[in-house]
């Protein structure tokens, strides 16, 4: 029940509040009669996270704070303390906080319940003006700190992805190196040798032509492991026979030679000689395919690097373009190519040629796909598969990111786009992800569609694409 007369305590706390001091002296008296002047000592918690708000609350003195943990420990959201206006307000759909707000420095408010919020209305409208403001100014913040939050996750989720996918050629870099070093010691061992054994024309010539077939190597797939393995064993044999050094087997055997051929040059070059001239040769096959398993790493790397840049357009100020759909899925799927090889996911990318570009900011979309796969990976079991498609339906391109995995349950379809709303476990999901993907959607007029039945969940995303002129459809 409201006060017959306004304390005048509180009305001299109100022309001194930072939001509402400069209202009239009757809103300042509305509020002092309609409001509880309330306490809360350090550690009290004001408001239960996930529980609808239904005061306002007016702080003269202290500092209140939310905290949440979105997967990278507890930090704050935002705080509040004297001059500011906090809970619900009239025209908010219902402030729903995603955790506990906490009392941080002992705080004195000025409590309205909301069943006063239409009289407020009408009889406090520069109050009211005020308070629309501080609701404006507050969902930005939020706003802004949620999409903050998910590009952080996104981030941990992006470095710890490239982590691995750098790993592996990082490392065949290195080991291929350090091995480099030693081949080449031996091949240059093995030419001094050859140097001093005084070839002439013919046996040079032979040495020559092996060396140069050896040059035409059998790609690395080209035969199966246990073809290899008798290969290597029988070139093995052959020099055993011939009193070479058994170490150039497993190089020979990588290239296209043949026992014959390794005949006709045992024809011309004997003993110590052959032997220096094997060793030669091999240890060339050996460097050349160092060489090339350097490169190839390097090539990975750079692609790697390459999906970076497209995923993040870092070479590019954001601004709405043209956008190459099918490529940021490309860059996308490469970044999330280790959690698809770690779970031995199935990924099918259907791209027609020739579909139109979209009308967007290719990074945000791209965040867009980096969820919506990402979630789909989380929700896929060991061997599941996952299906993207891109088709065009008049001046919309329509994406489908579909995968085989349990489903969402009907009960909770309805809430997956809601902030902080996430069906993983703690500290596994900041239940951000779908609302980023929503918000961004509407800031490029597209929309987002579930269909959800156990074994087949489909998201549908519709983009518009470039008209002839570099506009919009």
């Amino acid at each position: 029940m409201p006060n017959d007369k306004a304390d005048y305590g509180i009305m001299s706390r109100l022309k001194a509040h930072r939001a509402l001091g400069g209202m009239p002296v009757a809103e300042h008296e509305w509020l002092a009669r309609h409001g509880t002047l309330r306490t809360f000592a350090r550690g009290e918690v004001l408001m239960k996270g996930g529980e609808k708000a239904t005061l306002m609350h007016i702080v003269f003195t202290g500092r209140l704070v939310i905290r949440a943990d979105r997967g990278a420990g507890s930090h704050k959201i935002h705080d509040w303390g004297a001059g500011d206006v906090s809970g619900l307000m009239p025209y908010s759909r219902g402030a729903t906080p995603p955790s506990d707000v906490v009392i941080e420095a002992e705080a004195e408010m000025l409590m309205i319940d909301r069943a006063h919020f239409t009289e407020l209305t009408r009889e406090c409208p520069n109050v009211t003006a005020a308070l629309v403001h501080a609701l404006l100014d507050r969902a930005r913040l939020f706003t802004t700190v949620d999409l903050r939050d998910e590009k952080l996750v996104s981030l941990g989720r992006l470095a710890a992805g490239l982590a691995h996918e750098l790993n592996n050629p990082a490392s065949a870099v290195l080991r291929g190196a350090k091995t480099l070093a030693g081949a080449q010691a031996s091949a240059d061992r093995a030419s001094r040798r050859l140097g001093a054994a005084n070839l002439d024309a013919a046996q040079l010539a032979a040495i020559d032509a092996i060396r140069d077939r050896c040059g035409d190597q059998a790609p690395p797939l080209a035969r199966g492991a246990m073809e290899r393995a008798d290969r290597e064993d029988a070139i093995a044999d052959w020099l055993r026979d011939h009193g070479a050094n058994e170490d150039c087997a497993g190089p020979l055997a990588d290239t296209g030679l043949s026992l014959a051929e390794l005949d006709a040059l045992a024809a011309v070059v004997h003993g110590q000689t052959l032997d220096a001239a094997l060793s030669w040769i091999s240890s060339g096959v050996a460097v050349r395919a160092l060489a090339a398993e350097i490169e190839l790493a390097a090539s990975r790397i750079r692609d790697i690097v390459g999906a970076v840049k497209g995923y993040t357009y870092m070479d590019a100020a954001p601004a709405v373009e043209s956008v190459d759909v099918g490529k940021g899925m490309r860059d996308t799927l490469t970044l999330l190519g280790n959690k698809t090889r770690a779970k031995a996911i199935a990924v099918s990318l259907d791209v027609p040629e020739g579909l139109p570009c979209a009308h967007g900011v290719g990074a945000e979309l791209n965040q867009v796909w980096m969820n919506l796969f990402d979630n789909a990976l989380d929700a896929l079991p060991n061997g599941g598969h996952l299906f993207v498609r891109v088709r065009q339906e008049g001046d919309r391109l329509v994406v489908q990111v579909e995968d085989d995995g349990p489903g969402i349950p009907k009960e909770i379809q309805g809430r997956i786009f809601d902030p902080f709303f996430t069906t993983k476990g703690v500290g596994k999901g900041t239940g951000l992800g779908l609302d980023i993907v929503r918000r961004l959607l509407q800031k490029h007029e597209s929309e987002i569609e579930l269909e959800s039945t156990p074994g087949r969940t489909v998201f549908s995303v519709l983009l518009p694409v470039v008209t002839p002129n570099g506009g919009k459809d």
